[in-house]
């Protein structure tokens, strides 16, 4: 029986492996398309080599960054509450994001907030994506109760979302330039937002990884993981800081890019069964894979017009929702 359960693991291990290694080609081919797509759609003739090295690369790079960003801070959340409909805006990171972006439009108006778009809007959206999960772990007094945690996060968002919307009956002119945000772009990105995602994404990748024996311990129940010798609260005040860096970065540079972080864990459970440690670099990887193609097809899809790739990912990761919801429905009347 032991030998059978070890053959069992090997065979899931390299079975992770494997989609890993598919999961690189698939991304090095999407970067290849992404270099050949501009704002005429695909091309395959001569480009100017200046608008790949100085748009289209940092831009390809950034959507990748972003969508593993999500992807893990997707598998982060799954895990550490665990539930599968868990994503990285639940601590409401997104309201606070919103909030700190309104507040920066109202406070400098909408054509002064252009030249200075970089750095002052991504860092309004980062410090306000970072306070809403603060004031979130105030109100639960701590991360020890996951069902108090859930809940702070969803009045933290109400009441931000409420701020915001507040904040725009002010200042009504901020409305076109906020939507643009809320529905989530990577036009904006250059070599410096790619950079930064990349330095964030790289060393929580690598912290998540080397506590994923805790998230392993976790799923058995908190006792159980007690039990092990795991230090639940540190352990779980460690990931929920990586989980809202990860959300935080990519919010403040991309916008708010819905269900990314939500399907890209339900995309590799559906793949491979594995560990936490590799699962959550195989989601990572998902979501960068996931984003970057969505954002291709909004460049290329109505050129020279071009589509919010946060509508994108709304629709495509919806349906991809809605048909593991039909399979596990299909699953359940058939009694398999």
């Amino acid at each position: 029986m032991k030998a059978f359960l070890i053959k069992l693991s090997l065979i899931k291990f390299s079975l992770g492996w494997r989609w890993l290694l598919i999961g690189l080609c698939l991304v090095i081919g999407l970067v290849l398309i992404g270099l050949c797509v501009g704002s005429a759609g695909f091309e395959t003739g001569l480009v100017d080599p200046r608008i790949v090295w100085e748009i289209r690369l940092p831009r390809t790079l950034g959507a990748w960054a972003a969508g593993a960003l999500l992807g893990l801070a997707g598998a982060l959340a799954q895990g550490l509450f665990r539930n599968p409909l868990a994503d990285p805006y639940l601590l409401g990171s997104a309201s606070g994001a919103s909030l700190g972006v309104a507040l920066a439009l109202a406070a400098v108006g909408v054509r002064q907030a252009h030249f200075w778009f970089h750095l002052g809007l991504t860092g309004a959206a980062f410090v306000g994506a970072l306070s809403a999960v603060w004031l979130t772990l105030v109100l639960s007094r701590g991360v020890a109760q996951t069902l108090r945690l859930l809940l702070s996060g969803v009045v933290v968002g109400v009441v931000l979302g409420a701020a915001t919307q507040g904040v725009l009956w002010v200042a009504p002119e901020s409305l076109q330039t906020l939507q643009a945000f809320i529905l989530g772009s990577t036009a904006f990105v250059g070599w410096s937002a790619a950079w930064m995602m990349l330095g964030v994404g790289l060393p929580c990748i690598a912290v998540a990884a080397l506590l994923s024996k805790f998230l392993d311990g976790l799923s058995l129940g908190d006792d159980t993981a007690m039990s092990l010798g795991l230090r639940v609260v540190p352990l779980r005040w460690t990931l929920l800081a990586v989980l809202a860096l990860c959300t935080a970065t990519a919010v403040s540079q991309t916008g708010l890019i819905a269900f990314v972080g939500l399907a890209a864990p339900h995309l590799v459970r559906a793949l491979v069964k594995t560990t936490h440690r590799l699962g959550l670099v195989l989601s990572s990887l998902a979501g960068g894979i996931l984003l970057l193609a969505a954002d291709i097809l909004a460049r290329g899809l109505i050129a020279p017009q071009e589509l919010p790739v946060g509508i994108l990912t709304a629709v495509l990761g919806g349906l991809y929702l809605l048909w593991l919801m039909h399979q596990g429905a299909m699953r359940l009347e058939t009694g398999s």
